[in-house]
């Protein structure tokens, strides 16, 4: 049955409505990456404490993701967004009352909240729309990432006039109100009404969580720790990268740090169609590929050589062509994020709220993880390249394990012997 004039005009709102919600989260989510540079210089932190700030709130927004997940599905996704709003909105407007280093490490967990918001907008957003428009649909949505490049992009100048803690506040004033026009402008999704309205109860956390015993879903969660938790973890230390590689002022690292988030917050879209058209593994072999290529060349660092005394060559990245590769980084990384949560309410239809829990805590926990150890490996050799070395390697490694899944996949489906237990194998393009 076609959907009505009115079905399309309620999906198109509720997409939109969800979409500008999950900017607004984002934005907060990510803040440190700009404040934290404030922080750093005002607490005199090196460069592994740099980390760990940064990545402070992303743990927060990691774990709370599966429990997020879970009660969208049991309470409604439109309760619970309004409520992560507003949570994190006070934990950002209490921020500049933070005047120690662990202070600020508190407060940043309570801003992390924020960036559960991601489960809970799938769960949602997933429940308005038919299967064959789930891939597009969600990646529209997960341009809500471009919230990122908005806090890159202007909060450098909103610091420099004000100070972090004038950002701290604004960005908290801009959810809480984004809050509020979200409940009033949304409705409770279909299966949450067909449910009150027919007195079933919801699902129990046991039936829940079922589907989390496959193997696939694992497999899932690493490739999103790569193409998603490497991403919040570029956005979020590409402005001290600039700082600390060609050392620029921090706005314009931030707005060479945007270079990198916007077009991955815009190609999400284009992920999640072309997941629809041509199959999201084929989509996945574009982005790891192309990403294992892209991070190899920045990973090596400046290097002269010497042949015989006699010849000399030497290679380094300027500016411009460090900027031009992380743009087409952030194109390819998108890509993968969207193909993956293409899968999702595929294999798992009528729990995509927990799934999509845990494979958005693990990505997530990529956020969180892989700043601290760039601060890390920089502090322990010196270059500032080694965060690409870190990620050609964790993009190596997926690519070789859902290569040979999918080999395994396939030698299953051609002996009619399903491999991974509470789903039917199938072998999509």
């Amino acid at each position: 049955m076609q959907p009505t004039a009115d079905q399309r005009s309620s999906e198109v709102k509720i997409l939109c409505m969800s979409t500008v919600a999950f900017a607004a989260c984002f934005a907060v989510w990510t803040i440190f990456s700009i404040i934290g540079n404030g922080i750093k210089g005002e607490l005199g932190l090196n460069e592994t404490e740099f980390g760990l700030l940064i990545a402070t709130p992303i743990l927060t927004g990691s774990l709370i993701r599966m429990p997020l997940g879970i009660w969208s599905d049991r309470f409604g996704g439109r309760l619970v967004f309004v409520m992560v709003m507003l949570a994190s909105a006070i934990a950002a407007f209490l921020l500049p009352l933070a005047d120690t280093y662990p202070l600020m490490l508190l407060a940043g967990l309570g801003v992390g909240i924020a960036g559960g918001s991601f489960a809970v907008g799938v769960s949602y957003v997933s429940r308005w729309y038919p299967n064959e428009k789930q891939g597009t649909a969600l990646g529209i949505f997960g341009v809500g990432n471009v919230g990122a490049a908005v806090t890159t992009f202007l909060a450098p100048f909103v610091m420099i006039a004000f100070g972090w803690p004038a950002v701290a506040q604004v960005w908290a004033a801009a959810l809480a109100v984004m809050a509020l026009i979200f409940w009033f402008t949304t409705a409770d999704d279909p299966v949450q009404r067909a449910r009150r309205a027919q007195g079933l109860p919801a699902a129990t956390l046991r039936q829940q969580l079922a589907p989390l015993a496959n193997a696939q879903v694992w497999r899932f969660s690493l490739y999103y720790f790569f193409a998603f938790g490497g991403f919040v973890a570029l956005a979020l230390w590409l402005p001290r990268f600039y700082v600390g590689t060609y050392h620029l002022d921090i706005k314009t690292a931030g707005i060479l740090g945007a270079v990198f988030s916007i077009p991955a917050s815009l190609v999400r879209a284009f992920g999640g169609a072309l997941s629809d058209r041509i199959g999201a593994r084929r989509v996945m072999y574009w982005c790891f590929c192309g990403c294992m290529f892209i991070t190899f060349i920045l990973s090596y660092p400046a290097s002269g050589f010497v042949v015989h005394g006699h010849l000399r060559f030497s290679f380094g990245l300027g500016v411009a062509p460090f900027a031009a590769l992380t743009f087409v980084l952030g194109i390819f990384m998108p890509l993968g994020s969207a193909a993956v949560f293409r899968h999702i309410p595929v294999y798992y239809p009528t729990h995509v709220g927990p799934v999509g829990g845990v494979v958005g805590m693990i990505g997530g926990l990529g956020g969180f993880v892989l700043p601290i150890a760039f601060g890390l490996l920089n502090d322990w050799t010196g270059l500032w390249t080694s965060c690409f070395m870190l990620l050609f390697l964790v993009v190596a490694g997926n690519l070789l394990w859902m290569h040979a899944a999918i080999l395994r996949m396939e030698r299953a489906a051609a002996t009619d012997r399903p491999l991974e237990q509470g789903i039917a194998v199938r072998v999509t393009p």
